[in-house]
């Protein structure tokens, strides 16, 4: 029995093994323990009293061992998820803003293959999955494009191609802590509309042991790799980590290594937009269609089956070094790397029903649209199946590095001083091999078979029903042969180089604990760089590049097993020897290239145009000067402490991209003679940058009211910014005069746009009881307005910088012509803004007053209810229909069930979100709807030794797929299974 009322940290303790005896004056506080932090997998407490005299802060202090024997304090090691609860629940305790926090001991001890499914662990947090592991985050239904994220404090850019960070490139073994601030403050850098992700390595100065080392080895399975064939079962993770303190601790080293190597396991469909019309019900006076046809009817592009498979190795290096001369003066050097290599196959088929031109029979509808019938090939379609064997790469770098020093002036002045780069390089090659049926394979002259049939029915969130009149020469040598090869590299860089000063100065007041200033400078490139290489035809046999023919050593026939063994068999083909045969002389490397495009002087024998390799290719600049100012608020009114802070950052944005205007060649506007990587020259274009200059006042406040010990309430109001994605700012802008002298011009993205804004308020309640704690927490958001792709009418072409004549010439008359400003297509910030309002719970506790066998028991969950008015219209589906905000599902539930006792530590953890609209799996820039999830995990994990620990883990362990839809269910977006991964492994500490 507890003598006295206990605070959660020694509630905790207790929960792992051990009672614990306070004063009624040290049990109220959390940090009146002095606690050593320890990395482990279980949760064993280690006690040695000395006499009990004064309390000190457990979480803050460093002091060593000789000041705790002349204090006598009680000195306490926790291990485990126990000690993360703690941590994680004081730091959200004491801090100043909304925030969620992970503990370093939580993210060592956890099964989290990277911090994308750490986070997931948070309230009001949830995950888009890609190859069944967690990368994109979504706080509080807004997607990755609205999260900003830091390392150690410093802005990170991505390998995404925009500013969604990928979090699976983040080594949980190498990150101490982490923390989601869901309301911002005066001094936090601006972009996060959703939140900003704070992650952090470790200080080693601050660290309380002179020299740590921790090893983590485990060796992994996928339990549906066997099913795919190519595929590897076995995969590996291994950790090292050390960290010291030298010459009488003042200089401090840290090293890590974390290497993840795991197979990639995926068996799909995947049904395809619905990007064509037919009349197909043949009923006259229909008007249900598309507005250019009303009588018609929207049918599906086609689908794909498919085996995935392949292997993911990441390298995370991390180092630190920390230099404290003098008591007030320590200087830092991090660094942190990453490389993220991806090779993976695609293999099956890819039926394609043909367009408008093709014969439909016996359809059936959802709406307007056909999601079942048989499809033939007209003299007209294109209608076919094409056998698939895809080669992807992906080698992601990330890179940060950072130089701090921070000096206590005087006993109130503090000055921190920052230099940092954050570099990302991501090099996607996209390698396609189609192969298609012949009539005969061993013809001197094959001929494509045009007898095709396929017919198939959607079951919505089920397979479908399919057949195929050529089903069964998908796996035959003499009928299939290789018609097209095509590679498609996306290649991107971006780089942000900052500088950063803060001021703190203490003062004396009962109102105001201490002012805040300070500013900040970035300067951010981005590059993104396309080009191609193709070769044959992939909707018949090329003459002048004749199809291969395939040889018993180049194939493998493959089943398909499970839920998938009805579809019919196909060809899997070794790259390397295909290729190999096709082009003895060595495979040509995909060029950026204009090849037959308007304006080129010699195509140098190319037939195609691929003028978009070389106008989708370009820079993006960034110039950000920001300054701050913030007060932090220590005060009484009526009895009632209040702290918190209040202040405002303003910030001038100077952003801007190269572009290639179409000037049809006229040197007066620019024209230059525009060279491709081979040597290639158009003259039609004129090169430009283009931008815009902005500057933004954001002021926020943040208030915590300390209702009683136990309880408190935050109140937070702010205005808050999120860039637009970078890679949207890259122009391919073009602009032409038509014969009358109208100008009209497209752009698929925008160097003009402006950010996302939003006023948003945020109201929490915390009480912290005897064993635990309940937060409740509501949210409104308000935002100004979103991305959207545009008319604009009479648009001001020359005022916006286009090179566009005043007149023209009549060819006819030779007359001048004025022009006048037309239609302008491209990407803008509407005014259709709305809210996202919600509602968050999170509880935690932890059984210490359950006997003795059962006081390791606990449970910690969270739930959060998100709504928001916003809204898009999609036709992916056909049918015109609206869709949520991408990210936002509207009930997210995370949960924990743990349990330890004598070294033993196991735990469940459940993440469910519902329905939500994100980018379908391997359809890129199709925002599609996903069916809701949950995703099941388990660990135990057992301490053989004070420094050897065994664990066993299970990664999906429900096989959970995911599932996607074009508006409705009953039109099949993705279904897409991973597997299980289970693993085994030991962790060792000294």
């Amino acid at each position: 029995m507890f003598n006295c009322k206990p605070s959660v940290l020694s509630l905790a303790l207790a929960a792992a093994g051990v009672s614990i005896m306070l004063t009624p004056n040290d049990a109220f506080a959390a940090d009146e323990i002095k606690t050593e932090t320890v990395q482990s997998s279980t949760a064993d407490v280690e006690v040695s009293a000395t006499e009990n005299t004064q309390p000190t802060n457990a979480l803050a202090s460093n002091e060593a061992d000789d000041t705790e024997a002349e204090t006598g304090i009680e000195r306490i090691s926790v291990k485990g998820y126990s000690r993360s609860l703690i941590d994680s629940l004081n730091s959200k305790r004491y801090g100043d803003t909304v925030s969620e926090q992970l503990s370093a001991d939580d993210l060592g001890a956890l099964p989290d293959v990277s911090m994308a499914d750490a986070l997931t662990r948070l309230p009001g947090i949830s995950a888009v999955r890609t190859g069944g592991q967690a990368a994109e985050i979504n706080i509080r239904g807004m997607s990755g494009g609205f999260v900003f994220s830091t390392l150690n404090g410093r802005e990170q850019v991505s390998t995404s191609g925009s500013r969604s960070i990928e979090f699976d490139q983040y080594p949980s073994e190498l990150i101490s802590s982490a923390a989601v601030y869901k309301s911002p403050k005066a001094s936090l850098i601006e972009g996060g509309v959703a939140g900003t992700v704070e992650l952090t390595t470790v200080s080693p100065l601050s660290k309380d042991k002179q020299h740590n080392f921790t090893a983590n080895v485990r060796g992994m399975y996928n339990d549906r790799a066997d099913e795919v064939y190519g595929a590897e079962d076995f995969g590996s993770r291994l950790s090292f980590s050390y960290q010291g303190k030298f010459l009488e601790d003042t200089l401090g080293v840290a090293v890590g290594y974390a290497r993840l190597e795991q197979p990639s396991v995926a068996t799909q469909f995947i049904g395809l937009a619905y990007n064509d019309s037919k009349d197909v019900d043949g009923i006259e006076g229909d008007t249900n269609g598309p507005e250019d046809n009303p009588a018609n009817e929207y049918i599906s592009e086609g689908f794909e089956v498919q085996h995935l498979g392949g292997v993911e190795i990441r390298n995370g290096y991390m180092a630190a070094i920390e230099w404290a001369p003098v008591d007030n003066f320590v200087l830092k050097a991090d660094a942190f790397m990453s490389r993220f290599d991806s090779e993976s196959f695609a293999r099956g088929f890819r039926t394609k029903f043909g367009g408008r031109d093709a014969s439909v029979s016996n359809p059936t509808y959802d709406g307007n649209s056909v999601i079942g019938g048989t499809f033939n090939r007209t003299s007209k379609s294109y209608t076919r199946v094409e056998i698939v064997n895809d080669d992807n790469q992906d080698f992601d770098e990330v890179d940060s590095f950072g130089i701090n020093g921070d000096w206590q002036v005087t006993d109130r002045l503090n000055v921190n001083v920052d230099v940092s780069l954050s570099a990302a390089k991501s090099d996607f090659r996209n390698g396609l091999l189609w192969s298609n049926v012949a009539v005969d394979a061993n013809a001197d002259a094959p001929i494509f078979d045009e007898n095709v049939s396929v017919s198939y029915l959607l079951n919505g969130l089920d397979l479908p029903d399919v057949g195929f009149n050529q089903a069964d020469a998908f796996s035959d040598i003499d009928r299939v042969m290789v018609s097209k090869y095509g590679i498609y590299p996306f290649e991107n860089e971006d780089e942000v180089k900052a500088y950063r000063v803060d001021f703190t100065y203490e003062l004396d007041n009962d109102f105001i604990a201490s002012v805040e200033f300070g500013a900040r400078y970035s300067d951010r490139t981005y590059s993104n760089d396309r080009s191609v290489f193709e070769y044959g035809n992939d909707g018949a046999f090329s003459k002048s590049e004749p199809p291969l023919k395939l040889t018993d050593d180049m194939t493998t026939v493959v089943d398909w097993e499970g839920d998938f063994s009805y579809f019919p068999s196909y060809l899997a083909i070794d790259l390397d020897k295909a290729l190999n045969a096709w082009f003895p002389d060595g495979t040509p490397q995909p060029v950026q290239t204009w090849g037959n495009a308007g304006g080129v002087i010699d195509p140098q024998g190319y037939t195609t145009n691929y003028s978009w390799s070389v106008l989708q290719s370009g820079e993006v600049y960034e110039e950000v000067l920001s300054g701050y100012v913030m007060a932090n608020i220590d005060t009484e009114i009526g009895g009632l402490p209040i702290t918190g802070n209040f202040g405002v950052r303003v910030v001038n944005t100077d952003q801007s991209a190269t572009m290639l205007q179409n000037v049809e060649g006229d040197p007066t506007l620019g024209a230059q003679n525009i060279t491709d990587e081979i040597g290639i020259i158009n003259q039609n274009y004129a090169p430009t940058v283009q931008g815009v200059d902005y500057t933004d006042y954001l002021p926020s406040i943040n208030l915590n009211f300390k209702v009683t010990d136990d309880s408190q309430v935050r109140f937070a109001a702010a205005k808050v910014m999120s860039r637009p994605p970078i890679n949207r700012l890259a122009g391919d802008i073009s602009a032409s005069v038509s014969d009358d002298g109208e100008i009209n011009g497209s752009s698929t993205n925008n160097p003009f746009l402006m950010p996302f804004y939003a006023d948003q308020y945020d109201l929490s309640y915390e009480y912290y009881f005897d064993e635990g704690a309940v937060v409740a927490a509501v949210f409104y958001k308000n935002i100004d307005s979103f991305i959207d792709t545009i008319a604009i009418d009479n648009f001001d072409f020359k005022g916006n910088g286009f090179n566009v004549p005043d007149y023209i010439i009549d060819e006819d008359s030779g007359e001048q012509i004025e022009t006048t400003n037309g239609t302008y297509t491209t990407a803008v910030n509407n005014a259709e803004g709305g809210y996202i309002r919600g509602l968050e719970l999170a509880y935690t506790q932890v059984f210490a007053s359950l006997p003795a066998g059962w006081s390791g028991l606990g449970f910690n969950a969270s739930y959060s209810y998100t709504e928001s008015e916003v809204q898009s219209i999609t036709n992916l589906g056909g049918d015109t229909a609206t869709q949520d905000l991408p990210g936002l599902s509207n009930n997210v539930v995370s949960a924990t069930l743990f349990y330890s006792y004598e070294g033993f530590e196991t735990r469940l953890s459940g993440r469910y979100r519902d329905d939500f609209v994100s980018e379908q799996v391997a359809i890129n820039e199709q925002v599609v709807n996903f069916d809701g999830e949950t995703v099941l995990d388990y660990q135990a994990s057992y301490q053989v030794t004070d420094g050897l620990g065994v664990l066993f883990q299970v990664n999906n362990l429900t096989d959970e797929p995911t599932k996607s839809y074009f508006g409705t269910e009953n039109k099949t977006g993705t279904i897409q299974y991973f597997g299980r991964e289970f693993y085994l492994g030991f962790t060792y500490a000294m």
